[in-house]
């Protein structure tokens, strides 16, 4: 059983803050093909969710207040975020279906894994940099779908691209680590 301690930090604040601005961000999809305030305040939500992911970490850290539930609750708004937009945009027919399958899956395979791994472990395996520029490219990929930049163009095809090929690093990346960490910890 997972111990998770405290959740009283400003780290753990921020990233609920994250978890919830999901919640605004899906809302304002629908009206972004209409309305291009509603694509500027979404890019503004977008923009203060990455810095809101920043902050998290850096005050965790700054201020000591490294939690369970901040590994939990951390990749979880990222994950609940991400998920949310791309369910939506592949619902507005904005983004490639296997690009849809892909995202989602690579969620679905690191969640399921992180759950076997509390199991086993007693505690959350935290995230590490692969993960974080998957999630980084992912996010530029989905700000250039928002802004309607067009599919033949540069920016936009490596960003897909990018994104895909670090989802399926990133798989391989946390299954590894899992595995390592398990060996070392089981011992």
């Amino acid at each position: 059983m997972i111990k998770l301690g405290k959740f009283n930090t400003l780290s753990n604040y921020i990233s609920l803050f994250r978890l919830l601005l999901s919640i605004p961000v899906y809302l304002l999809l629908d009206g972004m093909i209409e309305s291009e305030s509603n694509r500027t305040i979404l890019i503004i939500l977008l923009w203060i969710a990455y810095f809101s992911d920043i902050a998290d970490g850096y005050f965790a850290r700054k201020l000591n207040q490294i939690s369970e539930w901040g590994k939990v609750i951390d990749p979880l708004a990222d994950k609940v975020l991400v998920v949310m937009i791309i369910v939506k945009l592949y619902l507005m027919n904005e983004i490639p279906n296997y690009y849809f399958w892909i995202i989602v899956l690579r969620d679905v395979l690191i969640f399921t894994g992180g759950i076997f791994v509390s199991k086993k472990l007693g505690k959350v395996l935290p995230s590490d940099y692969v993960g974080k520029v998957t999630v980084a490219t992912i996010a530029l990929f989905i700000m250039v779908v928002i802004i309607n930049i067009p599919h033949s163009h540069w920016l936009y095809q490596i960003l897909l691209y990018g994104s895909i090929i670090l989802s399926f690093a990133s798989v391989i990346n946390y299954g590894l680590r899992a595995l390592k960490t398990i060996k070392t910890e089981t011992k």
